[in-house]
Formats: structure tokens, sequence, C-alpha cells
């Protein structure tokens, strides 16, 4: 999978929560691993970020730029990633900034084991520790979390979520704005429908309806 960004492509973070600055750390650990400078992170943008993480994320040494509108004042070659933990919050956001044109990131932590085999659109984010196994194909904006697995032959749609240590087995299919809980366990070749919820530590043994909310051992 071909990564752009290898000559020190400008980087903006569109969110400055603590997803934000888990990025902003992903992008860190991308550089400090290949000893130059792949990405060269500008800043954070947020329509209504609270004073605490505002605060927080310029703690990181990167500015707040402003409301998502400074997305227009960038170079055109600047990247974006979309660092929203709540799927279906990401899914709105990436329909205001397509009307912004800019360029899309993807970025993989170098603690992390993506199979070379893996189709996936633009927009993917791993974090630390997380696998991506084989034969896995996947939709934009896809985020996998630390230490989170997606098994071999899986299908994946837009704007999925993987919390950390949570382990998709293989053959299933998530489809748009899933989202899997910390530590939640789906069963190989089930299905979680588009913009339902697995709650943390729950185990699938069933299909999950679209938009349902389902936790516990097993979910319902």
């Amino acid at each position: 999978m071909r990564v752009p960004g290898q000559d020190g492509t400008g980087l903006v973070i569109v969110g400055c929560g603590g997803h934000g600055r888990e990025i902003a750390q992903l992008v860190a650990a991308v550089n400090e691993a290949a000893g130059r400078l792949i990405w060269r992170p500008v800043g954070f943008v947020d329509d209504a970020p609270s004073e605490v993480n505002r605060k927080r994320a310029e703690g990181t040494g990167l500015p707040y730029l402003g409301t998502l509108a400074a997305l227009a004042d960038l170079p055109p070659q600047t990247h974006l990633t979309l660092a929203l933990g709540d799927p279906r919050i990401r899914r709105t956001v990436a329909a205001r900034v397509e009307g912004f044109g800019l360029p899309v990131a993807s970025l993989v932590h170098p603690d992390a084991t993506v199979g070379a085999d893996l189709v996936c659109a633009e927009g993917l984010v791993v974090f630390a520790g997380a696998r991506i196994t084989t034969n896995v194909t996947a939709g934009r904006h896809l985020h996998v979390n630390q230490n989170a697995t997606l098994a071999h032959d899986c299908v994946v749609g837009d704007h999925v979520s993987l919390h950390p240590l949570a382990a998709v087995s293989g053959d299933c299919r998530l489809d748009t704005a899933a989202l899997i809980g910390a530590g939640a366990v789906v069963l190989p070749g089930l299905r979680v429908g588009a913009g339902a919820t697995v709650g943390a530590g729950a185990c699938v043994v069933r299909e999950v309806p679209p938009e349902t909310v389902v936790k516990g051992v097993p979910a319902r």
C-alpha cells in the first residue's frame, strides 16, 4: 500500500480532542521511524473545541488553526486526516471537508502490522499495536485503534472504527459507520450492520442489525 507524503507534505488534523492528539503522536512516530520528515504537521482545525481540548492540543506544539473554514486557506497540496473517534461524526465531517478539495492522508503507526494485500480507500488510520492481516478490503476513513485486530478476508465499509483491543475475526463484514467497542469480539463470518455499535467487552455471536446497539456476552 502506497502512503503519500514522502516529501514532508503538510498535514492538518481535523479534530483537536484526545483522538487528534493521539494522531499527532502517531505522525511523530512515523517521522521518527523513517529518520526524516515524512509528514509535516501544520496544526488542528475544529469547529467547536472545548477550552480544555484546545489547550491540550496546543500543548503538542501544534497550533489551533480555527474552524473547518480555515481549510480554505491552506495550500492545495496539504493533506488532512480526520481525528474523530465517533464514526457517525467522522462521516458527517468527511462530507463537509470534501468541498475544500484537499487530499486525505493514510497513516500507519510503525508498530502496527498491515497485510501487504490490504485494499483500502483513503483516510486509513492504524494505531500502535494494531493488526490487519490478509485479504482485507476496506472503505474510506477506517480507524483501527491501539492493539485492535482485523482478521483475514474481512470486508469493511466507510468510516468504521475499531476501538482499542477490539478483535474482529475472519470473514466478517462491518458496514458503514459501524463501531466495535474496546475489547469487543466479533466471531467469524458475522456481519455488523451500518451505524451499529458493539459495546465494550461484548462478544458478537450473531448478525448485528443496522443502527442498533448490542452489549454483553453474548451480545444482545
